[in-house]
């Protein structure tokens, strides 16, 4: 069965002060989606999607996409901004990201963040379920949070309730810290478990899931405060699992994930590349 690897990479990086998925990473100069990539066809995936903003099309091509055009099957999706209101440059989130690859997507495919580096285990995870997902039967890997945290600051990271295997509640904390605390008032700090499983963003999907996302970005747009309100995958399986529209499957990673938040991550990033890239796992 055919399965496509759907990328983001049509995000700011404001926090990091720059495009971070073209930050050459590797000891060759590497960016990190190269490291994925390769894991992924490893795993099994015969293609990839990138969906990336028409601002940025020249250098991602030229960066990124041509090295990896010579190991698979490559498709690029320009993410619209032109429905963005006036005074906003921040895309609308990643369900309007997925959303735009709907034409380009018609077998079961994975989703993951550009500038994330997930680990070899977590292709393999996700692509042996998709190949025998049904239409709502859905999956995702998940990362224990404090294999994700930040020395360098705060991060975002949406907080599993996981029953029997399956996802029962994804909720958003945008602010968590380095001990696993986090706030939502700037005054007071909640400590979360430090074994707590989190997504990265590493989905795995059938084109069912593109129906949902149209009624829900149309809800959005109706209702959100456009100027800064995004519409996030998370929430969007959320609702889809309680209102029992789909399940969702979660394989546990014990692997750490890696990748960049601030400027500052960088060199901790590109020290565990270097090593892994010692070890003999990219040749």
């Amino acid at each position: 069965m055919n399965t496509t690897l759907v990328v983001m990479a049509a995000g700011m990086g404001s926090r990091f002060g720059g495009l971070k998925q073209m930050e050459p990473i590797g000891p060759k100069g590497e960016v990190l989606l190269d490291f994925s990539v390769y894991d992924a066809k490893k795993a099994g995936f015969n293609k990839v999607v990138f969906i990336i903003k028409e601002e940025i099309e020249k250098d991602f091509k030229e960066i990124v996409g041509k090295k990896i055009e010579k190991l698979i099957d490559v498709d690029y999706v320009m993410q619209d901004m032109s429905i963005l209101p006036e005074g906003r440059k921040k895309p609308f989130g990643t369900s309007h990201a997925i959303l735009c690859c709907k034409d380009a997507v018609k077998e079961p495919f994975a989703v993951i963040n550009a500038d994330d580096y997930y680990g070899a285990n977590a292709f393999y995870e996700i692509h042996n379920h998709l190949v025998n997902a049904k239409d709502f039967d859905f999956c995702m890997v998940a990362y224990e949070l404090d294999k994700t945290l930040s020395e360098n600051g705060t991060v975002a990271r949406g907080i599993c309730d996981v029953k029997d295997g399956y996802l029962k509640d994804v909720v958003e904390r945008t602010k968590i810290n380095s001990q696993g605390q986090f706030t939502e008032d700037e005054q007071s700090w909640t400590q979360l478990p430090m074994d707590s499983k989190v997504s990265m963003n590493l989905w795995g999907f059938t084109p069912a899931l593109f129906g949902e996302l149209e009624k829900e970005f149309d809800s959005f747009l109706k209702t959100a405060d456009l100027q800064k309100d995004e519409c996030l995958i998370p929430s969007m399986v959320d609702k889809l699992v309680k209102n029992c529209t789909a399940t969702v499957k979660v394989y546990t990673n014990k692997d750490k994930w890696y990748g960049i938040t601030y400027r500052e991550d960088k060199e901790a990033v590109q020290a565990a590349i270097k090593e892994f890239c010692d070890q003999g796992l990219y040749n």
